[in-house]
């Protein structure tokens, strides 16, 4: 999916990358903060969101 970064924030380990898809849903991907800085992230730049889950779970009392 091609998206648009909104906020990168840069952890000690990770880092939290916000993007904006095309129909204004917004996604959180986790990655390390190595791989942030490789690719150069920053908001406004064009990318594309891969998923791959092999299972997805929600809770509720």
């Amino acid at each position: 999916m091609r998206a648009t970064v909104a906020d990168v924030h840069l952890g000690e380990v990770m880092a939290a990358v916000k993007a904006t898809l095309g129909d204004g849903q917004q996604i959180t991907a986790l990655i390390s903060r190595e791989a942030a800085q490789d690719l150069g992230l920053s908001p406004g730049d064009q990318v594309i969101v891969l998923i791959k889950s092999t299972e997805v779970m929600l809770g509720k009392e």
